[in-house]
């Protein structure tokens, strides 16, 4: 038999703009060999294009999960029954999660290029975490994937 797909599975991919970033590094980097001869360019550009590729690939790797009864978000594994009911953040109130209302002792996988996210109380009373934020392209559905696996 076939597992089945994951309630909710998303990946808060690096915005295409940093690709275009990561070419302009490689091409900074070539012009900073220039002076060196056309092989030491040429390696700048391949060499500081790849490096930046490879730190933007890996910061947008991240990945949101809901799935076996556990919210899998980047490193951390939380059991669904240690959590409340989620909470949707527009662009503005999720702007204001990650600034003035933010708690330091508080999990948050954020992404700026991200607008929207989810905030879900811990209501494990041996964790000190006081909530999960987390940046998310899809809060509804987010939302749906933690209260339909919480309430099966």
């Amino acid at each position: 038999m076939q597992p089945s797909a994951p309630p909710f599975d998303e990946r808060l991919t690096a915005p295409r703009s940093w690709w275009f970033i990561a070419f302009g590094v490689g091409i900074a980097c070539a012009l900073m060999l220039l002076p060196l001869g056309t092989l030491p360019l040429l390696g700048g550009l391949v060499g500081g294009t790849a490096a930046t590729a490879v730190v933007v690939s890996s910061y947008g790797s991240v990945r949101i999960r809901v799935v076996a009864g556990a919210l899998i978000a980047g490193d951390a594994r939380i059991p669904l029954s240690a959590l409340g009911e989620p909470e949707l953040l527009d662009a503005e109130e999720a702007r204001a999660w990650r600034s003035h209302k933010a708690d330091a002792r508080a999990f948050m996988l954020l992404r700026s290029y991200v607008p929207t996210a989810v905030r879900v109380e811990v209501t494990d009373p041996s964790d000190p975490t006081p909530y999960v934020y987390l940046s998310t392209r899809d809060p509804q559905g987010l939302a749906a994937a933690l209260t339909a696996v919480r309430a099966a």
